[in-house]
């Protein structure tokens, strides 16, 4: 049986952070990637491979991931959750500004924090965790204002549905995984449930869009790919995966907020957007927001 905290550690706050930059980065890099490679393409490409290098890992490790232990019913659903919130992401693409898709889909944090205490007592936020989690989204949403007023495609109404789609997504595949058996398993196999079924699902997705399919990349297609699968596909996720089944998921969702803040910040150190005072500002109150909602409770 797991050994569960009650709260975040050193490690567990280091790793969250470090994944919620790196996938701020990996942003960037998806964006300047896409002259060559369309983002489902992309996201395809990078699923795919990770799902190879976690069965290699797998068997190195001796982890089995076809033993049957009660989790198929709970991981099938868990992983197309997974794959449902990168279709509704990269399909929401199409319509609206990415700036714009980031607010909703960082509403993810908000379904965990209300749907998950009713199947798991111990995640209730308090008054005042509530308070951080509003503060870190204010922030969120303030640093992004300048992509909330780009709507000039007439669909855009559906961009904002589909993004919106992908945090609830994003929020009950947490949901799933914090409330059922999958708790139980090992973080390789819950990750393979998910990045194996997004393996399955974005080919078609990608087929369906449209988008063009091709074997020759550049030297900085080939990286920006590499690093997409190796960090971001495979060891970020399965870091994620282990956190949410030792600490509560209430808790690690806020660190969530850190990502959006971290695309714009590294989008001004790659693409020279301009840093302000207002950006360090948001990025501060994300901090205060996120420093509250793993505040200890008064004994």
């Amino acid at each position: 049986m797991t050994d569960r905290k009650t709260h975040l550690d050193a490690l567990a706050v280091g790793l969250l952070i470090a994944c919620s930059m790196f996938w701020g980065f990996q942003q960037v890099l998806v964006k300047a990637t896409l002259e060559e490679v369309p983002p489902v393409f992309q996201a395809a490409i990078r699923f795919v491979l990770a799902t190879l290098l976690l069965g290699v890992w797998c068997r190195w490790r001796g982890v089995a991931l076809f033993g049957q232990d009660g989790s198929l019913k709970a991981g099938l659903l868990a992983g197309s959750l997974f794959a449902l919130e990168f279709a509704c992401l990269y399909m929401g693409l199409q319509f609206s500004a990415a700036s714009r898709l980031t607010v909703f889909l960082y509403t993810s944090p908000f379904w965990v924090a209300v749907l998950l205490p009713l199947w798991v007592k111990s995640e209730r936020l308090s008054a005042v965790q509530w308070m951080g989690l509003g503060l870190a989204f204010v922030a969120v949403m303030f640093a992004l204002r300048d992509g909330l007023g780009q709507g000039s495609h007439p669909k855009q109404w559906l961009g904002d549905l589909l993004a919106l789609a992908a945090g609830l997504a994003w929020g009950l595949t947490t949901v799933t995984i914090r409330s059922t058996s999958l708790t139980r398993v090992s973080p390789e196999k819950l990750l393979f449930y998910q990045i194996g079924m997004s393996a399955l699902l974005l080919p078609g997705l990608s087929l369906f869009l449209g988008e063009p399919w091709h074997g020759q990349f550049s030297p900085f297609a080939i990286t920006s790919l590499a690093l997409q699968t190796v960090v971001g596909a495979f060891a970020s996720y399965l870091a994620w995966m282990w956190m949410l089944g030792r600490y509560p998921a209430t808790r690690i969702s806020a660190f969530a907020f850190l990502t959006p803040v971290a695309a714009l910040m590294f989008g001004a150190l790659w693409l020279n957007e301009p840093v302000t005072a207002t950006l360090v500002a948001c990025l501060g109150l994300v901090a205060i927001g996120i420093v509250l909602v793993n505040r200890k409770p008064a004994s």
